[in-house]
């Protein structure tokens, strides 16, 4: 018998939803059978469909997520376009209490009638109404239960050093075998990016089959987003060979064509990725409300002047460190699988990668001029930038003074300082000097620390005033070590040429960074306004102060 309708001698209008979660496919075929079960519905009852709502891979179990269709079809309701909904399951329509009482009342007050395809809910009786309550909770529980089993799972997969599930990185199968090729590709990638000429777009140029003389290492590849793709599809021509045809399952379109140009942010998660070093890993999704209440914080630091430097990098950074997983000595755990690079090797790219002074929006890893930053401007104080010209006060503009003959002045000075005073070298730090991996053991130990107090709070051992303690103390002490980290990692890398018998001579063959470096620790460069009118290099107007 067909319901009431507020349209007297008309037929009751009725709206569709159609939902479902993960539609990894995109075939749509799981939307069809519900689409197909709700018409039939609507013809049982006699109902007329003015409108259907699709939501494809839309979460209802997150209650921030944003439905457009739901939203849609909420308005339209209040704007009488329909009388009734049909969805194929309660779930489909809502996972949330709250929401689902928000129905609950407009059958009740407005005479919407609700009905399921399964036929387990009629919001138009009070059994319904009931039945409806019951299984809204019964379905949060459960799903609250299953994402924890599913957490711990991971969690213990992770500790025990085995390979991570879902897609494959780069290099390895999804049993973390080596896969030779693209191994070798990987560890290109890292030798390439860890010379000093290595940039992330010349990489991805290359990865596309765009070499230049710096990146020649590195092999052309098809873009992996392709190749996940022709291996899904792959698996599926096997397993369709074993179906009948109205089982088998569709192929899936490639993302993009496999001569496709790599982007930078692939090269960049390449870099970051622990994985590749052998270290186990877990990354935990956060809640929500917790990473919204974080970045409302670090914009509020950002605001009042009291941000870190890792509230400045804006994201750039990512959070590699929290990934390693690590024991209950806060010692980091080796997976199972075979390193493609050593570790000494990953953390020197996360250096090179974190370092401020990296010119990434012009896909550069270094500066182009020797004082960029490292010149001080003599009437304000403040360091010069770089400029097509040469070097340019960056406030008010005080100097602005070709930088050539300035750099070959300042060049001059310090080889004459290298070879005439042997002691100016003896204040740069070695290369191999323990005090590196005496701060790397420290940040381990620090990252442990807040991992232990993040498990303690969570098995209800401490309160959360003393986690927050124990993350302020820590993330503190750990802004520190980064910075002294960077600092030790860049001399580490340039200034050991410092240490033979002619180091003016290895001074002036240097790269552009190791003299960067060099002249940072041994001189204060100053730069005059040269009087107006005034033509050609004056050395009066450069100043130059050992340190």
């Amino acid at each position: 018998m067909a319901a009431t309708s507020p349209n007297v001698g008309k037929p009751t209008r009725a709206a569709i939803y159609l939902r479902i979660s993960q539609d990894r496919e995109a075939d749509g075929l799981a939307l069809s059978r519900q689409r197909e079960d709700c018409e039939n519905l609507a013809k049982f009852r006699r109902w007329e469909v003015v409108k259907t709502y699709t939501d494809q891979s839309k979460s209802a179990t997150d209650k921030t997520a944003v439905r457009p269709e739901y939203d849609d079809m909420i308005a339209d309701y209040e704007a009488g376009a329909f009388d009734a909904i049909i969805c194929w399951d309660l779930d489909r329509l809502t996972r949330q209490p709250r929401q689902l009482e928000d129905w609950i009342d407009r059958a009740e007050e407005r005479g919407l009638a609700l009905v399921t395809a399964n036929g387990d809910a009629d919001l138009s009786t009070d059994g319904g109404r009931m039945y409806a309550r019951i299984k809204a909770a019964v379905a949060r529980a459960e799903m609250e239960r299953k994402s924890a089993r599913q957490k711990a799972a991971h969690q213990q997969r992770a500790r025990q050093g085995r390979a991570p599930k879902g897609v494959r990185p780069l290099g390895y199968d999804t049993a973390g075998h080596q896969i030779a090729a693209e191994a070798k590709a990987v560890n290109a990638i890292y030798r390439t990016f860890n010379d000093d000429k290595g940039t992330l777009r010349g990489i991805a140029r290359a990865l596309s089959g765009q070499p230049d003389e710096h990146h020649a290492d590195v092999p052309q590849l098809p873009r992996h987003s392709w190749t996940l793709n022709e291996e899904r599809n792959a698996r599926r021509r096997r397993e369709n060979k074993k179906l009948p045809k109205e089982k088998q399952q569709p192929l899936r379109k490639p993302p993009c064509a496999p001569d496709a140009p790599w982007p930078e942010s692939s090269v960049l998660e390449i870099l970051r990725n622990p994985r590749y070093a052998g270290y186990a890993v877990y990354t935990q999704k956060k809640d929500r409300r917790q990473a919204v209440a974080e970045n409302a914080e670090k914009q509020a630091r950002l605001d009042n002047g009291t941000a870190t430097d890792e509230d400045r990098q804006r994201g750039r950074r990512r959070s590699w460190r929290e990934q390693i997983v690590t024991d209950d000595e806060g010692q980091p755990i080796m997976g199972q699988w075979e390193p493609i690079i050593d570790v000494a090797t990953w953390q020197a790219v996360q250096v090179k990668l974190d370092d401020h002074s990296r010119v990434t929006n012009h896909g550069s890893t270094k500066r182009k001029h020797i004082g960029s930053g490292l010149y001080l401007c003599g009437v304000c104080g403040l360091p010069v930038r770089g400029s097509s010209r040469g070097y340019r006060c960056r406030t008010e503009g005080h100097v602005n003074r070709t930088g050539a003959p300035i750099d070959e002045y300042v060049m001059q000075k310090v080889a004459e300082r290298l070879a005439t005073a042997p002691e100016a070298s003896a204040t740069v730090p070695a290369s191999d000097s323990p005090q590196l991996a005496t701060v790397v053991a420290d940040l381990d130990g620090l990252h442990a620390r807040i991992q232990r107090a993040e498990k303690d709070y969570a098995a209800g051992l401490i309160e959360a005033a003393d986690l927050k303690r124990v993350r302020d103390t820590a993330r503190a002490e750990i802004e520190r070590l980064e910075r002294e980290r960077l600092e030790l990692s860049r001399n580490a890398v340039t200034v050991p040429l410092l240490g033979t018998s002619d180091p003016a001579g290895l001074f002036k063959s240097a790269d552009l960074e190791g003299r960067r470096r060099i002249i940072d620790i041994i001189v204060a460069v100053t730069l005059l306004p040269v009087p107006q009118g005034r033509r050609g290099f004056d050395p009066a107007t450069v100043q130059i102060t050992w340190k």
